[in-house]
């Protein structure tokens, strides 16, 4: 049985990459596609609002970001192999439920349990990965994972755009069934397990229920205003719980032995600062998605498939860039990468800003706009993972690596909430006015990121070089000592 020992052969290593990197593909395909299905999901549910139909996304990203944590402990506790398997098992088993959900509520009940299977396989299939992998080379392996999530976003939009053009939305769902089941054959013969020496024996499941509860009150409150308005009394309440919920569960997670949430990490500079980074650009991120498919089909009027191929050079330049990126910050440092990767996705979406028009223009808009952001997602995305659990010890790569993606899903869910409230329901002759409020969001939070980026260090130290003279007294210092 593996604790934490050193790293295996590198073929080997490899492997184990490959077969957990399939897992995480088919979950990051089906966030991408799900953006992609928004639409017709609302086409097919039409008695229901937009607000209301958007916890198709938010429950599944709410859920998920809850559990990451504790599936996290749970991963380093009863072993990495083991929760990761299961999570394939969960996540493919839901994807069944969500294509087969004869309404609504229940498509939202299935994407809950998705959200399960999911949280269980991410730090798991991280924290496996980050084992095998030496120090050395651990931010081109995060790099490599990390880009095989931007090319399921890159083929998201293009493959959901088909699957859904020709056969429906339901079938994004059922694709996952093969991914799952190959994923899973392959995880059985070739993972080995592996666990944390100092794993706890518990986990906060309280914490978590509060995670849910006052991040989706926060959400609920958000999405719901262009309904029930700002000042109304449930958009009161739906806040007034939050600013509730949210502070207990920072202070159960500073005082439980075992928290949903482990404070005790955010002692770490860069972890902090990184995480901060993750917050903030996340919004951005999820933001742009989920309003570059909107803008499309309301403003372009372009059908799911035409929208789908549309999208897909933004996510695809975002692959391309992933995996050199990563290789030059086991070089430079994350800082070097981040910032100019920020400033990037804040050209993408100033571009937007102020080119935008309801007359589609491909190549003197959209393109230039996509690779703009395709770059700065790809520079900063997959190096904001790896900053976050550059300084921590390996013992702590699966709560670490859980942790940070607890905050870009809160984020994701901010992000998302943020776009149904600012472009709401607007008149023929607002409709731009209200696209721009999102791409002015995602301008401001790309500079946030930069600005939170200057403060992170993880540029290589220069080994110490003694000239002749110091060698020869440290030699003549050191000689007879055994």
């Amino acid at each position: 049985m593996q604790t934490e020992s050193a790293p295996a052969q590198p073929s080997r290593a490899w492997k184990i990459l490959g077969v957990t990197s399939l897992a995480t593909f088919a979950a990051a395909l089906d966030t991408s596609i799900m953006f992609m299905a928004f639409p017709d999901i609302g086409r097919t549910f039409s008695d229901v609002s937009r607000a209301d139909l958007s916890w198709v996304i938010n429950a599944y990203i709410i859920v998920f970001a809850a559990l990451l944590v504790p599936a996290g402990r749970l991963a380093d506790r009863w072993g990495r192999k083991r929760v990761f398997l299961m999570g394939v098992v969960v996540f493919t088993g839901a994807s069944m439920l969500c294509g087969a959900a004869p309404q609504p509520q229940l498509l939202v009940a299935a994407r809950t349990l998705q959200a399960v299977g999911g949280a269980m396989l991410f730090p798991s299939a991280l924290a496996l990965v980050l084992t095998e992998f030496p120090q050395e080379r651990r931010a081109t392996a995060v790099a490599i994972w990390s880009g095989v999530g931007a090319l399921a976003a890159a083929l998201g939009p293009s493959v959901g755009g088909v699957i859904i053009d020709t056969a429906g939305w339901r079938w994004a769902f059922y694709m996952n069934l093969p991914v799952g089941l190959t994923a899973l054959t392959l995880g059985l013969r070739t993972l080995r397990e592996s666990r944390a020496e100092d794993a706890q024996t518990s986990t906060d499941l309280i914490g978590a229920a509060l995670l849910i509860a006052g991040v989706g009150a926060l959400a609920l409150g958000v999405v719901q205003t262009d309904e029930w308005g700002w000042s109304d009394v449930r958009t009161l309440l739906a806040f007034g719980a939050s600013a509730i919920i949210l502070p207990l569960f920072i202070l159960r997670s500073a005082t439980h032995h075992s928290p949903a949430l482990d404070l005790s990490l955010f002692k770490s500079h860069n972890f902090r600062m990184a995480n901060m980074a993750t917050f903030v650009f996340s919004v951005a991120f999820s933001a742009m998605f989920l309003g570059l498919v909107l803008f499309l089909t309301l403003v372009w009027r372009y059908s799911i498939l035409k929208a789908g191929l549309t999208i897909w050079p933004g996510p695809l330049t975002a692959a391309l860039v992933a995996g050199p990126a990563g290789r030059m910050v086991d070089r430079v440092g994350h800082r070097k990468i981040l910032v100019p990767g920020a400033l990037f996705f804040a050209a993408g979406s100033a571009w937007l800003l102020v080119r935008a028009d309801v007359q589609p223009d491909l190549w003197g808009v959209w393109i230039p706009a996509a690779i703009m952001t395709g770059i700065g997602v790809g520079l900063t995305m997959p190096s904001l993972s790896s900053a976050a659990v550059h300084s921590l010890e390996p013992n702590r790569f699966a709560v670490g690596s859980a942790v940070n993606q607890t905050v870009r899903q809160i984020a994701s869910v901010l992000g998302v909430a943020l776009v149904i409230a600012l472009i709401g329901s607007p008149k023929p002759a607002e409709v731009l006015d209200a696209f721009d409020r999102v791409y002015l969001l995602m301008v401001v939070a790309a500079l946030v990121t930069a600005v939170l980026s200057l403060t992170i260090d993880t540029a290589p130290r220069p080994a110490l070089v003694l000239i002749p003279s110091e060698a020869e007294a440290v030699s003549g210092a050191t000689e007879g000592v055994p």
